[in-house]
């Protein structure tokens, strides 16, 4: 059995001028024990515009900062939001190969398309399109990372 960690970074309001940064330095430390006491996995989302729910919208930024300070846990992007609005998918394997470089190879990557009409319509992404996106997308990616 493995066992794991995922993180959405929630920050309750009422907010001052520490909370968000209180939020990700007290995931990590939380990261740190995790891989200590034996934790096999480390996974971090990235949303959008969600107010408490999620302050995560660069995973790999901070996921970055947990690969510097532990060595063996696996980590891992989930998800990377894949239709085009979100992010450019080229942008995409360029950061996530960065990420599992600066890991030495530790990198999980998991790709989704959004859960919620409030990041869509902030990102101008069409509901009716964006799985064709998304599909394209986790074809283009692995080919970037061999070819």
């Amino acid at each position: 059995m493995k066992f794991g960690l995922l993180y959405e970074i929630e920050v309750l309001q009422p907010w001052d001028e520490n909370s968000h940064r209180n939020a990700f330095m007290e995931a990590l430390e939380q990261i740190k024990l995790a891989e200590e006491v034996g934790f096999d996995y480390v996974w971090e989302v990235e949303h959008h515009f969600l107010g408490e729910f999620s302050i995560s919208s660069a995973p790999e930024v901070f996921l970055s900062a947990v690969a510097q300070h532990t060595s063996r846990i696996r980590i891992g992007h989930g998800v990377a939001l894949l239709p085009f609005g979100y992010n450019h998918p080229i942008r995409v394997a360029e950061r996530a190969a960065v990420l599992d470089i600066m890991s030495n190879g530790r990198l999980e990557f998991g790709t989704g398309r959004s859960a919620t009409q409030y990041e869509m319509e902030a990102f101008g992404v069409d509901p009716e399109t964006n799985r064709a996106e998304w599909d394209e997308a986790v074809r283009m990616i692995p080919k970037m990372w061999t070819q």
